[in-house]
């Protein structure tokens, strides 16, 4: 009866929990469901084999109760023969068979509950194993991905990356030093179009005046 322990705490087993505390998903929900289909075959066979003994206690049955109707019949005979001796012994041998016969159907009920419990068992079980199946593939490329991205932090924390990100820096606040550098030069020095800008604002700034001479003449 061991396997049907077995077979119990694997049908009664959380496989969500089982996989949270596995260091190795993938390793694991292999392992929970070759455990199931060992489980599943070992099951069957036992069923098979109870379901044989079942059919040997089917006949007992039948062949006691065939004794009891047999010796009903000779105990009846007996009697019709004024052989009351007979007949007290044949009803001694009917109750015998008829005891015989009520243990071995007290036998039969208890197989008969054993074999009902055992074929749940295993539906339950194929319905896990099927679950288990169908999100075998899906378990296995979480981790796998999970694996991945794990890799992918542990190298943006390494102090290789922030050696880099440093070295970025520096190049730039180079590069910012070179650049000032160069307006540097072009301090105090005018483009044409600055000059142009210029003239256009002494121009206009010579308007001003004219204006302001002839106003100052009028009065």
């Amino acid at each position: 009866m061991g396997i049907f322990s077995r077979f119990a705490d694997i049908v009664n087993s959380n496989i969500n929990a089982i996989l949270d505390k596995a260091e190795d998903p993938e390793k694991m929900v292999r392992l929970i469901i070759q455990e199931m289909e060992d489980t599943l075959v070992e099951v069957r066979s036992t069923s098979a084999k109870t379901l044989a003994e079942k059919k040997e206690i089917v006949r007992r049955a039948e062949a006691l109760k065939a004794q009891v109707s047999d010796w009903q019949d000779k105990a009846e005979l007996a009697l019709s023969k004024d052989r009351d001796d007979l007949a007290r012994s044949a009803l001694l041998e009917k109750q015998k068979s008829a005891e015989a016969a009520a243990a071995v159907e007290g036998e039969l009920e208890h197989v008969e509950s054993h074999i009902e419990k055992l074929q749940q068992e295993v539906t339950t079980l194929q319905e896990k194993l099927a679950d288990a199946k169908s999100r075998q593939k899906a378990i296995i490329l979480r981790q796998r991905s999970a694996e991945s991205r794990l890799e992918v932090k542990k190298a943006l924390d390494s102090s290789k990356v922030e050696d880099a990100l440093n070295r970025f820096e520096r190049y730039e606040t180079k590069i910012d030093g070179l650049e000032s550098q160069i307006e540097s030069y072009d301090l105090g020095k005018k483009t044409l179009a600055d000059e142009i800008a210029d003239l256009q604002k002494n121009e206009k700034i010579d308007d001003e005046l004219a204006e302001l001479k002839k106003k100052l003449a009028d009065k």
